[in-house]
């Protein structure tokens, strides 16, 4: 091709569903640009974007895929982002690198929840995008319904370029309504044929281009005049109209055919090309704005290689081979390889490695990525998904994309105590490629817990955790982390007397214990006077009692909102110690818990459920049953927000509940709210629990 400027490229995402066709299509489209020789398949598990062991399995894209061709003198990176609702955060990244969308459906499939909620992000950013009917080669698929569902559902116009030749098997090739001829793939090979319109579908087609006319000239003043007075346009002003109206985001063209048969690619092609903007043309319509990381100041780039260096990492991969390699869509300047340049996210410095073209798995490496560029940057210790990396003397900062926060938790443990750390590394590594996932140790439950998506999401972390680091873990429901706190005032003498030969222990403390709002934790107050007990000792007795508060007398749970006054005393000039003063504060602090009437408290979350219209009343009859507060609804276009107060132990298996309640159209986040007082009935059964699980493990011991 002529040589690469910021002009000819074009940086394209695929979105979509699982199972749309978006990783056939890529490869119809490398095979059609002449990138590969010839198609791979996804059950096959060859294509070039599915290239992961998980994706091969699962047969679902995974993690969003580059690849990049050339067409008619253009560079186009394409990102086959994937679809299931667990990898929508990749989905997200995605398009933050991109100036257009290509958005797949399965004339088989309809439109589902996931392209939906995909679709808010896309008109959200104002990407320009076009639409890809697939699957027409299958029994009943017909592109009048789907494309009716589509303008429902994500209210847009479509706007259709093409009409199908043939319906389901007898599916041959496509119309090109702008050109005014036929397309049919010619068999094993990437070239199409070119021929007249199908006598059979002539009036067929001269209504639908009229149509399209109609579509293209509404949009623009000079067009709309020269239609209503000759009737028509040329392709040439239905060329330029589409372009215009795409990038406006006045309407989506529309074009249709099948991945697998390679039917529809070509004129899809052209499409991508004339259609989407470059990333020069997009940076005029939607600057490249972020801020000066230290004033705060808003600060702009061109799309230029000539302007001072700027780019946006979407996703970070650890390869066994091509050891940490970076993502980036370079925005302004150039990024060479080896350079030394600043993380702006960070605020710290970073040298780079090799810089590549991407094409799934394989790595082309290239002496610098300009503006406008989609590639990998390898070596970067410090950057991370969502960074912005610029030139030191001329810094910006980007937005990042906000992800949801995980909704699936699972408490881990290696199936060999001496895999911990390995266990620990490898998620904490696979955190850093995939930031929608959260790997933490509970202090108060002393659990590895995992949080992921979904239930698929965290299968497949298990997955790459048993293949790249080599090790396997058992997984369960994590443990809610209760606490014990009082309701009244209670005193005790905590006493602490032994002989033996030679010196021997003595501590003696008077202990008070007043309950306290909610949060406030454990205080220790010291009101010892007279030298009851000596000064030095007090730090033993503050150590007994905060040392006895990490576990109560109800159900071995941390106690909390409480004062601990410790106000009087007596001491051994010989035998008394800290260590003696430390298990007198200890048995005092127990024995008062004994009569300040104890009780459990449960970490209460606020939760924001999302949800259809038609699901509210049983997504709220089921909070209620799960002993929750609504605390409001608020409606926002076909969909409803409510939020509630809820027990975190009810929201321990809620994923598969909602999904049940609302057909896979529900979606929620949840964070802490606070503590509150466990029902008695709960509380009883889980004390008993708790008893139980005590007597079991003495008897292991015994």
């Amino acid at each position: 091709m002529k040589e690469l400027t910021t002009g000819n490229i074009r940086n394209i995402a695929l979105v979509s569903y699982t199972g749309a066709g978006k990783t056939s299509l890529v490869e119809a489209l490398l095979y059609t640009a002449g990138a590969i020789p010839a198609m791979g398949s996804v059950p096959g598990g060859t294509t070039v974007c599915d290239y992961e062991p998980e994706e091969v399995h699962h047969k679902v894209s995974i993690g969003a895929s580059v690849a990049h061709f050339d067409w008619k003198g253009m560079r186009v990176n394409v990102i086959d982002a994937p679809g299931a609702l667990s990898f929508q955060g990749e989905a997200r990244m995605a398009l933050r690198a991109v100036d257009g969308v290509l958005i797949v459906v399965s004339a088989a499939a309809g439109v589902k929840t996931e392209l939906e909620k995909i679709w808010s992000v896309v008109r959200e950013l104002g990407l320009p995008c076009l639409l890809f009917v697939n699957d027409l080669d299958k029994d009943r698929a017909l592109l009048g319904p789907v494309l009716d569902a589509c303008e429902k559902a994500l209210e847009c116009k479509g706007l259709p370029v093409a009409v199908p030749i043939g319906e389901g098997a007898k599916l041959e090739g496509v119309v090109d309504l702008v050109g005014g001829t036929s397309w049919r793939p010619v068999k094993d090979s990437p070239k199409v044929q070119q021929g007249a319109i199908p006598a059979a579908l002539a009036d067929a087609c001269a209504e639908a281009r009229k149509k399209l006319a109609e579509g293209v000239a509404e949009t623009d003043d000079r067009l709309l005049e020269k239609y209503l007075a000759e009737g028509d346009l040329t392709a040439e002003e239905l060329i330029q109209g589409l372009r215009d109206g795409t990038q406006r985001l006045s309407f989506v063209p529309v074009l249709c055919g099948s991945a697998v048969k390679n039917v529809g690619s070509t004129l899809l092609l052209d499409l991508l090309a004339g259609c989407l903007p470059s990333p020069v043309e997009r940076a005029a319509q939607s600057p490249l704005a972020g801020i000066h990381p230290q004033t705060g100041e808003p600060v702009t780039r061109r799309a230029d290689p000539a302007e001072p260096l700027s780019a946006f990492v979407f996703k970070t991969i650890i390869d066994p081979f091509m050891g940490r390699l970076s993502y980036v869509r370079v925005l302004s300047g150039t990024l060479a390889a080896d350079a030394a340049f600043y993380n702006a996210t960070r605020t710290v410095k970073e040298k780079g490695g090799h810089v590549f073209w991407i094409l799934g798995k394989k790595y082309v490496q290239v002496p610098a990525l300009r503006a406008g560029e989609i590639g990998a940057i390898g070596k970067l210790k410090d950057t991370q998904t969502g960074d912005t990396i610029c030139d030191d003397h001329h810094p910006v900062k980007y937005p990042s994309p906000h992800l949801s926060r995980p909704v699936m938790s699972f408490a881990l443990e290696p199936k060999s105590k001496a895999d911990i750390e390995k266990v620990s590394l490898g998620l904490h590594k696979l955190v850093e490629e995939d930031p929608t996932l959260e790997f933490v140790r509970n202090n108060e439950t002393k659990e590895m817990i995992l949080s992921g998506m979904g239930q698929l999401h965290v299968d497949v972390t298990f997955e790459k955790l048993r293949r790249k680091y080599g090790v396997d873990v058992n997984i369960h429901t994590p443990k809610v982390p209760y606490k014990e706190t009082i309701r009244k005032m209670a005193q005790a003498q905590g006493k602490y007397k032994k002989q033996t030969g030679g010196h021997g222990q003595f501590g003696d403390c008077w202990l008070q214990l007043d309950p306290l709002p909610r949060g406030k934790g454990v205080e220790f107050v010291n009101k010892v006077v007279g030298g009851a007990i000596p000064r030095n000792f007090i730090p033993a007795v503050e150590k007994g009692v905060i040392e006895a508060s990490h576990e109560g007398i109800l159900a071995g749970f941390p106690v909390v909102d409480l004062r601990a006054t410790v106000y009087d005393g007596s001491y051994h000039t010989v035998d008394s110690s800290e260590m003696s003063f430390k298990i007198a504060a200890s048995m005092g602090f127990r024995k008062a818990l004994e009569s300040a009437q104890s009780i459990l408290l449960e970490p209460i979350m606020t939760v924001e459920v999302t949800t259809p219209d038609d699901a509210v009343g049983a997504v709220i009859g089921d909070l209620n049953s799960r002993r929750g507060r609504i605390l409001g609804v608020n409606a926002t276009g076909a969909t409803e927000t409510i939020k509630a107060l809820v027990p975190l132990v009810e929201l321990l298996k809620y994923t598969p509940t909602l999904n049940s309640i609302t057909g896979g159209r529900g979606s929620y986040a949840m964070e802490f709210h606070s503590y509150e007082e466990v029902p008695r009935d709960q509380a009883n059964k889980i004390i008993e629990e708790h008893k139980a699980a005590k007597a079991a493990k003495q008897a292991v011991h015994q």
